[in-house]
């Protein structure tokens, strides 16, 4: 017997088959102990798709389906959800969308995680255009890459799995559970502008689009978090910026980034046409906000002006403020927490072989030498760009 709950103490007992000690259980009309709770399971689903007036099996299409809801209901970012929803369009739907939850198996699941890694990247295209592709490349970090997209895409599509779960919309969990992601793809060298680079770069962008350039150069803050700055988050006294983060659950988080004398005199600069308190600091040539992703043509074209080569994107800014302020030998926790970070864990991670300190003093001071001389007439390149920087 399966007893469903009603709601308001109410149950109802429904007989779903026989028990016998004698005969062996078939699985249809005499059950053994877990053949009967996984039919117990059946109905409690078959009960929950008639209660919310669905019928027939449960689709991966209906599984995002609900888990949007889900993120809407929590009250989770726009940027979270419209992240969520491009996978599933982009990614998930296409392939999977029809195919029935409980059809699924680890071998379906893996296979379509790997054709992601082998398929050309996306490239923007304008709406109603048929879908562009970057060529493939065939670098070590470019396939490191493409399985670190694979892995976020199936970590939505899981989620979504789950959540169909923990709402007794399925049975099992059984086939996504087995399918593990990509191990040690995180793990991107970190790209950063040497001092004369970051230079080229401010100097070759767009007089509307310089003053952002500087101010990421100058703090470490995100794109998103500056074209948010107001008047108000500028503290001249302190030396401060206010930034503030969007957690995927909704909530802002704000930290204090402190300022160094040039980036104080740079605030006070680029505050002095601002109307008030409330007032964005950067703003385009025509006073309106730098929004989504407006930030990604002109750094690209001020890379190739300034000969960067790969072309810099914004992020670039963030890792050089964190890389040069470790190699100065600021303190990896100062560091971390200017970033906005709750601990020193993701700087060190990325930033913790630049910083010097008793392993390459005890190196360099015992390690052998051999008396190896460099070529006559050879001169270093990055020696070259050091002396040359000023210029």
């Amino acid at each position: 017997m399966a007893r469903h709950y009603l709601g308001k103490q109410a149950y109802e007992v429904e007989k779903i088959g026989t028990a016998d000690d004698l005969p062996d259980a078939d699985g249809v009309a005499i059950l053994n102990y877990w053949q009967a709770q996984a039919k117990a399971r059946e109905r409690m689903v078959s009960r929950a798709h008639a209660a919310a007036g669905k019928t027939g099996p449960l689709t991966i299409a209906d599984a995002m389906d609900s888990y949007l809801k889900f993120l809407e209901s929590e009250g989770r970012s726009d940027a979270a959800i419209a992240d969520t929803r491009y996978r599933d369009q982009a990614f998930i739907r296409p392939k999977l969308g029809q195919m029935e939850v409980g059809s699924l198996t680890a071998d379906i699941l893996r296979n379509w995680r790997d054709a992601l890694v082998e398929s050309a990247p996306r490239l923007r295209t304008k709406r109603g255009e048929k879908q562009k592709h970057r060529k493939v490349a065939s670098s070590e970090d470019a396939r490191r890459a493409r399985r670190a997209s694979a892995n976020r895409i199936w970590t939505t599509l899981r989620a979504a799995l789950n959540h169909a779960f923990d709402t007794d919309k399925i049975d099992s969990d059984k086939a996504w559970k087995k399918v593990k992601p990509f191990g040690g793809v995180e793990e991107a060298r970190v790209r950063y502008l040497q001092i004369a680079e970051a230079k080229r770069l401010i100097n070759a962008s767009d007089p509307e689009f310089r003053p952002l350039v500087q101010a990421a150069l100058l703090t470490g803050g995100r794109y998103g978090q500056l074209a948010k700055l107001t008047v108000r988050d500028f503290n001249a006294d302190a030396g401060t910026l206010t930034m503030r983060t969007r957690k995927g659950d909704g909530s802002v988080r704000a930290h204090h980034v402190h300022l160094t004398m040039e980036a104080v005199q740079f605030f006070k600069s680029e505050r002095v046409n601002c109307k008030g308190a409330d007032d964005l600091i950067f703003k385009k040539a025509d006073g309106s906000r730098w929004e989504k992703s407006h930030q990604i043509r002109p750094i690209e074209e001020a890379s190739v002006r300034a000969k960067i080569d790969p072309p810099a994107n914004f992020h670039v800014t963030r890792h050089t403020w964190a890389s040069h302020a470790v190699m100065n030998g600021t303190p990896l926790l100062v560091v971390a927490q200017n970033l906005g970070h709750r601990d020193t864990r993701m700087v060190e991670r990325h930033y913790g072989h630049l910083a010097p300190g008793y392993r390459q003093d005890e190196i360099r001071k015992g390690a052998p030498t051999f008396g190896i001389k460099p070529k006559r007439g050879v001169t270093s390149l990055d020696d070259r760009r050091t002396r040359n920087s000023g210029r």
